[in-house]
């Protein structure tokens, strides 16, 4: 970190694209970009996207630490010279996985390729030829297929939906038009640093009788209904910001792509920028989802409908009630939203040594919400999810703890630390 952002007094304004628009000036950022699209618009992708994410740049981030020697790596221990291109090495790093890594399911490969293809043939087409060119590729090819060989079997793309139990209070059950997850094996994918995922994951849901429970059940009541006349216009414009038919993981990325932006960093510390956050982000949201999976509880929408069942006295229930936007097609507790916030937010604030960071984001459908702080993010998203009427508020505060504890975690073990020398 550079002493002087240690000290940043002023706040810089951004703006973050989800999707492609503004000019990226560097490769690492390009191809962060093109991965983004690539699987988490084109392929559909949400949280289960962020291990397929962190794939990419952690080979991205190998293949230029192998050229600048500068941090000790994630996985592949390469030998490559200083003078080989970084530009082809993390394009050909990052093309591999995209095509080769299994980041997609089958029926998806063909349409992936051919929007992958002629992107690294520009690429490559841009730097020119020699030895600097051949020996940045082929270090990209081996930090790639390093990380397919580490990831494969770990459990990606596994079987879909989570076990159900039998109903009954407080379980969770599919909720129309969504369904069972497809993508219930994030529960069951092998994490990229955890060791012990089991450690971290969240505190169990309120119990049903409680005054806790009663008093988040009535929050989310009166304010996540479709047409709520305590939610404000712009708890409104928030809720809809992150749901609906937006990505809010494909806006986290476009908010992380800007941030990374700003730094003025070279193609190894900007590749290190953006591996760091996704390691961590993927870790805590396998964690999430194996919590998910161990509490099974249900969303305010199944609980207001059968509060006559929970045992408690201080809940009412309402049969006619909606939320304000979709259920996603998981559990309830914890929040994935918010354990990817708690992740982000604690690694760029890390990376900033500030979170005094004042930026504009905005989402697919080109709505923008501003916010003077890094943290401020999290925040709006665990009060966002209750505005949406899709999650209690405990399950938004743990999933931000998660994601915190597992930045921490990751912190104080090391990962992809500097070397002492050079």
């Amino acid at each position: 970190m550079k002493p002087h952002l240690a000290r940043l007094g002023v706040l810089v304004v951004l703006a973050v694209l989800a999707f492609p628009g503004a000019a990226r000036g560097d490769v690492v950022t390009h191809w962060s970009e093109t991965a983004a699209n690539a699987l988490l618009r084109d392929a559909g992708q949400g949280a289960y996207g962020l291990p397929q994410m962190a794939m990419v740049h952690g080979a991205m981030f190998d293949a230029a630490d192998a050229i600048d020697h500068r941090y000790h790596p994630y996985l592949a221990k390469l030998h490559a010279r200083p003078w080989y291109s970084s530009d082809a090495a993390v394009a050909a790093a990052a093309h591999r996985v995209l095509v080769d890594g299994g980041v997609v399911r089958p029926d998806q490969q063909a349409a992936l390729e051919a929007a992958i293809e002629p992107q690294y043939a520009t690429a490559l087409a841009a730097i020119p030829d020699g030895a600097a060119k051949r020996g940045g590729i082929a270090t990209g090819e081996a930090a790639a297929w390093a990380m397919i060989a580490a990831r494969t079997g770990d459990g990606r793309f596994g079987p879909m939906g989570f076990v159900l139990r039998p109903p009954g209070p407080g379980v969770w059950e599919p909720i129309p038009p969504t369904g069972n997850d497809p993508g219930a094996w994030l529960k069951d994918t092998e994490p990229f640093m955890l060791r012990h995922p089991e450690r971290f994951e969240s505190h169990p849901p309120y119990p049903l009788t409680s005054r806790r429970y009663a008093a988040d059940f009535n929050e989310v009541k009166a304010l996540g209904r479709t047409d709520s006349v305590l939610r404000t216009p712009e708890q409104t414009a928030a809720a809809r910001f992150w749901g609906g038919p937006t990505n809010a993981v494909a806006t986290w990325s476009g908010i992380i792509r800007t941030l990374a932006e700003m730094r003025p960093l070279s193609a190894v510390e900007r590749a290190h920028f953006y591996a760091l956050v996704y390691l961590t982000a993927a870790d805590a949201q396998i964690t999430t989802w194996k919590s998910k999976d161990r509490w099974m509880f249900w969303r305010p929408v199944t609980a207001i409908h059968r509060a006559d069942t929970d045992g408690n006295d201080a809940t009412e229930a309402d049969p006619t009630w909606t939320s304000l936007i979709t259920n996603p097609p998981y559990p309830d507790h914890p929040s994935g939203l918010t354990t990817l916030g708690g992740a982000a937010v604690a690694t760029l604030q890390e990376l900033f040594g500030t979170d005094e960071v004042a930026f504009t984001a905005v989402n697919s459908l080109g709505a923008s919400r501003s916010y003077a702080r890094i943290s401020d993010v999290v925040n709006e998203t665990i009060d966002v999810r209750v505005w949406s009427g899709v999650h209690f508020r405990h399950a938004d505060v743990d999933g931000a703890k998660v994601g915190r504890n597992v930045a921490r975690w990751r912190r104080q073990h090391g990962f992809l630390r500097p070397r002492r020398y050079r």
